[in-house]
This record gives structure tokens, sequence and C-alpha cells, in this order.
């Protein structure tokens, strides 16, 4: 039987276990979420039939702070997947020293098969249903995949409609006319791009001569992509759910980028205003893009992606996760024995969820940032803990995945262990 999505998950914070000092107390709470919840949604469909849709919210961890996650619209959504998510998403916020625990919610069904007044219902009868597990100091919700600004802002909506006051702090990534934040809707792809750049040089990598390949070109996916480009990086293979292209000499990122958008398909293209044109390209799965031979990988799509199946494949020696746990654990250790350095989701993907706690700080204050003003907020902030876990990984010579976790650890005991720990209670004084 195959390990729980959660249980391969917790195998990356044993491994960081042997490298921190933190309390019994504190590793024993880490290894399960503090509350779950299951709800059924009844939809009105267009046709006037009622389907019931399966929902979950898990807020892992707040010891030191409200929940923080995004909530996914995904056939492939199950409790075991949510609460992994929010276990993540506990590392993540402490990794970026964010005031967040971690949470993470999310829908069971394929949303390309409802209407937008459907998707209404269903984001509105969302809300109606986890209102008493959320709020802006209990756990603030996010979008995630195939949810986005609209989306929220009907949640952020619907949750005012029932507390009767506006609420914009429950919800981040909303539209900017409801109090969402510039920069929001790209941070991700954003964060990732001051991450790479940061970090490549430091194996002498220049942005000429470096091949990428980008499996998800979706709203974080496409993004990344173009920052990369227009760095010079030769983007030489994307790909999104139904398959990718590939081409030796390198895309031009912004005509697919456009020609997706206009099409919601992959071809590859150059553009001229409004004139697409098809270029020589090779026609990839998803599978294949994960193997071709680029000097960096970035998996943006879901998680699993890269298993102990396809490890032993792998050719890029520079793998950025982008999504969420796409690589298990055993395929971890495949690729630490062949030298390729992989480089953890719960750092190169943060910016999404520190724009996010931007965009809480300026609904809770009332004051508004400029792009430039929150891209170099970001920039600072994710840069300044790449190069702590940097500095840990060459510590300990441990892999950036179990330095981001020793580093994540070390900000979650202290917190926990303000609390109270065995220790203390048995030592018999105060003081």
């Amino acid at each position: 039987m195959s390990r729980s999505l959660l249980a391969d998950a917790s195998i990356r914070l044993e491994t960081a276990l042997k490298y921190v000092s933190i309390s019994e107390d504190a590793s024993e709470r880490l290894k399960y979420p503090k509350a779950s919840l299951s709800v059924s949604i009844p939809v009105r469909m267009d046709d006037g039939s009622l389907r019931i849709f399966q929902g979950y919210r898990v807020r892992y961890d707040d010891t030191r702070g409200p929940g923080k996650g995004g909530v996914r619209y995904h056939p492939n959504v199950c409790m075991d997947e949510v609460q992994s998510l929010a276990f993540w998403m506990t590392f993540k916020c402490a990794l970026l020293n964010l005031p967040f625990g971690g949470a993470k919610g999310g829908i069971t069904l394929n949303p390309k098969e409802l209407s937008r007044q459907e998707l209404e219902r269903l984001s509105r009868g969302y809300i109606e249903a986890i209102a008493d597990f959320i709020g802006s100091d209990i756990d603030i919700l996010a979008p995630d995949v195939y949810t986005n600004d609209i989306i929220m802002g009907w949640m952020m909506d619907q949750y005012s409609i029932i507390q009767r006051k506006i609420s914009p702090g429950v919800v981040t990534g909303k539209p900017l006319t409801m109090g969402g934040c510039q920069g929001r809707d790209a941070a991700t792809g954003t964060g990732a791009f001051y991450v790479i750049s940061a970090l490549l040089p430091k194996f002498d990598l220049i942005p000429e001569k470096t091949t990428v390949a980008v499996q998800g070109f979706g709203k974080v996916g496409m993004p990344i992509a173009e920052l990369l480009a227009n760095a010079g990086y030769k983007v030489v293979a994307v790909s999104d759910s139904q398959g990718g292209i590939y081409a030796e000499q390198g895309l031009d990122i912004p005509s697919i980028r456009q020609y997706k958008q206009q099409h919601q398909i992959i071809k590859g293209v150059y553009c001229e205003g409004s004139v697409c044109n098809i270029v020589e390209h090779k026609v990839i799965s998803n599978a294949e893009l994960l193997t071709l031979d680029v000097d960096v990988l970035i998996p943006a799509a879901l998680e699993n992606q890269i298993t102990q199946e396809n490890a032993p494949d792998i050719k890029a020696k520079y793998i950025f996760e982008v999504a969420n746990g796409p690589t298990t654990s055993e395929a971890d250790k495949i690729l630490e024995a062949r030298g390729i350095h992989v480089f953890p989701d719960i750092l190169v993907n943060a910016g999404g969820v520190t724009v996010s706690y931007f965009e809480w700080v300026q609904n809770r204050s009332g004051l508004y940032w400029s792009l430039q003003e929150v891209n170099q907020r970001l920039k600072e902030k994710i840069v300044a803990e790449a190069e702590k876990v940097w500095s840990i990984a060459r510590e300990f010579s441990v892999s950036m995945r179990t330095a981001a976790y020793i580093h994540a650890l070390n900000r979650l005991g202290e917190a926990m262990d303000a609390k109270g720990t065995r220790d203390y209670y048995i030592s018999g004084s105060i003081g």
C-alpha cells in the first residue's frame, strides 16, 4: 500500500529533527494537525439539479499566528492532500518568519465542468460551511490551484455578509478594488525568480548559458518562465495539463503566454501584435519534459511529479520546486545520491504567502503599497531567508530541503516552547 501524502511529507520533519534542539513537546505537536474540517456543499446547478460537493479546511498549526493557506479546486482534492499542504504551509510561514501558522483548503471537483454562476454558488457555499472555522485572526484564505482573484472576492464578500461587516482580512489574493495587493497574482513566480537569481550564481551559472524547462505553464509557471526568459535564461520547454512543447533553440515565452491566454492551449509560436506564427518545436508530454537534458528543471504543477520511478532519469542538475510537494521522499534520496541539487518548495514558492502577508497587513492598516514597494519588500525577505538556508546547508553538510526544515523548526520550536514544556514544568520553580 502506498504511503499517504502526509506521511511522506512528515519524513522531511524526522530528518531535520536530528539537527535541531527543540523540545520533545514541540516535535510531538508538529506530527498532527490541530484541526481538520470536512463539509458537504449543496449547489443548485444551472439545469435545476442539485449536486453535493465535498470541501475541506485544515489548520495544521497556529502557534506563530492565525492559519494561512490557499483553497484549491481540483478532482484529486482529499483530506490527506489538504492536511499535507497545511503541513507544508506551517513550515513555509516559519521559514519566511511570517506571523502565521499553516492551513489549507479545497473542494473536490473539476472546475472546468462548471459555469461561472455555478462556481460562484459553490464558492459562497463553501464559505457558508466553514465560516465559523476561519477569520482574519483565526485562519486566512488565499488562491491556489484553479482558484483566482474573482473567486477570492466572492469568498470575502460572502464572509462579510455572514459577519454583517466588511472583512477584507479573511481572504488574500482578492481583486485590487476589494482590498487586494499589487503584485499578488504573480507573487509566487516573482519570489521563485528572486530565489533562483540569488542561488544559481553560487554554482557559477550565468543566464545566457543556462537552459530551463518549466512543468506547469499556468498562473505560477507563466510568470516565472517569462521572468527567466527576460533575464536571459534559455527556456526550452513548457507544459500544462494537456502536454508541452520543446525547442532546443529556446522558446519565445511572451508569445506563448499570449497565445495560451487567447486559445487556452500551448503552441510554439512567435507573435507580432495579434499575429502569431508557428515556429519549429517538438510536442512532448509532461513526463518527457521532466527528463529533458536541461540545466534547470522547474516543476510548477501538482505534487508527486518526481518519484522513485522517474528520478533515475532526471538529467537536470538543479531543481527548483515551484509547485507544492512535487518530489517524493524516495525520489529525494535518489536525486541527492546522483548529485542533483533540489531547492525545496517551502522556500522557492514562498513568494505567494509572503505577498499575502503584505496584503493582510495593508488590509489591517488601511495603507496600500505600490507594486515597486511590494516587489522590493518581497525580494529583501525571500533572498535573506534563502541565504540563511544556504548557510545552514553548508554548516551541517545537508541538502537545501533539510536545511530549510531546520531553519523553520528552530522558529517553530521557540514559539511552542514559549508556552511551556515538560522540562519547564518539572523544574519546580518560576524564574
